[in-house]
């Protein structure tokens, strides 16, 4: 079998360090993207953070409130969607440039594999060092870069080498590196397996390799046959490099659990004008709507509908999606996270009439004029009633 080499690409602190590429007297200032902090009193969430911030204990994730409370004179932003997606094709370019099989993982993260490129971009880390390099010299971002046999490693080796880093895992070694790392570090062990692993004595990845092999598979089904070949450096797993976007989603995580059907629709709303702008950069229309509702105790349900016409209109979507939440929640029940999604890609993204106008057309016209306002003026310059 083929030896493959494969790099992992991840941004460090992206949209924050763009920010701060954009406004040099940011550098060097804890920087976070989120939610409007209110002085301590808002209810919305880390989107991420500057490493400057990151030295205060703030984290992705982390409730808004939290993040203001352990660094108040931090500099938050509500962040530009717009501007990150722009710098995020711009660096998908530049990967390109070295190979055509690139995995999008997200807008800051790819899978990259470059077996049989080094005649021309000469050995794994010479090549890492050149994308790491180019990435820089064009876009003024860092990337840290994990190279090894398999995905799973590469990922682990670009987490380990932030920020601004590089490591090479050669397949010699490939089980000296794994083995010493905590359970956790394998992809696909979270919380609830952790727990599930540690309570049969397994906190290492080589206590796992070492772990009867049916016993995993009685406890955790497939997923155990699949932690135990990850173990053991096997991951059949190649980059995918057919770059089609297949969803737009965005979600919401209240900071405070609530059933006030005001703040559920208004935040629905809110989302669905997210997930609309998206789609618009991205040129597409969907025909599946799909909502995401968290209970208190994290319960998780989706309900979805499909309609006959691809749209990307916000008021389509927020109906719709609207309708689904009503369909089935009841107000004794209280709401932790809240999502919407926008899926099935089918019809081309084309004017409807080379000839005329017609309503559609009309409505496109509107929802790219409040784009270029928000763009220009910031996200809370115009906005829609419920």
């Amino acid at each position: 079998m083929l030896a493959h080499t494969i790099v992992h690409i991840d941004m460090d602190a992206f949209f924050a360090a763009i920010e701060q590429v954009d406004n040099p007297s940011l550098k060097g200032k804890p920087v976070v993207i989120g939610a409007d902090p209110k002085k301590g009193q808002g209810r919305g969430v880390v989107s991420t953070c500057s490493y400057e911030a990151r030295k205060f204990g703030i984290h992705s994730a982390m409730p808004i409130s939290k993040a203001y409370q352990k660094c108040p004179h931090a500099i938050f932003l509500p962040g530009r969607m717009s501007r990150y997606h722009e710098m995020s094709e711009r660096i998908f370019k530049i990967l390109y440039d070295f190979t055509p099989d690139v995995e999008p993982i997200s807008v800051d993260e790819a899978f990259l594999d470059i077996t049989g490129t080094e005649r021309i971009h000469g050995p794994a880390l010479d090549a890492g060092l050149k994308i790491k390099k180019s990435i820089k010299e064009k876009t003024g971002l860092i990337a840290s870069v994990g190279i090894a046999p398999i995905k799973m490693a590469a990922k682990i080796a670009s987490d380990l080498c932030k920020p601004d880093g590089i490591l090479e895992i050669k397949k010699d070694h490939l089980i000296d590196f794994l083995w010493p790392l905590p359970i956790e570090k394998l992809w696909g062990v979270g919380p609830k397996t952790k727990a599930i692993l540690n309570g049969l004595g397994i906190k290492t990845i080589r206590d796992l390799a070492h772990h009867e092999r049916e016993d995993l598979c009685q406890k955790l089904g497939e997923t155990g046959d699949h932690l135990y070949c990850l173990s053991h450096g096997i991951d059949q797993r190649s980059v995918e490099f057919n770059d089609e976007v297949k969803s737009v989603s965005h979600e919401h995580t209240f900071q405070h659990d609530t059933s006030d059907k005001e703040v559920l629709h208004r935040t629905f709303l809110y989302l669905s004008e997210k997930v609309s702008r998206r789609l618009r950069v991205e040129k597409l229309r969907g025909k599946t709507i799909t909502i995401k509702v968290r209970y208190e105790g994290f319960k998780t349900y989706t309900r979805a509908v499909t309609l006959s016409v691809s749209t990307n209109f916000i008021d389509d979507i927020y109906s719709n999606a609207r309708n689904l939440f009503e369909g089935f929640y009841t107000a004794a029940n209280k709401v932790r996270l809240l999502g919407v999604r926008v899926s099935n890609f089918k019809e081309l993204y084309i004017q409807d009439s080379l000839f005329k106008e017609n309503a559609k057309e009309k409505k496109e016209r509107i929802h790219k004029a409040v784009d270029l306002i928000k763009n220009k003026y910031g996200e809370k310059s115009i906005h829609r009633a419920i």
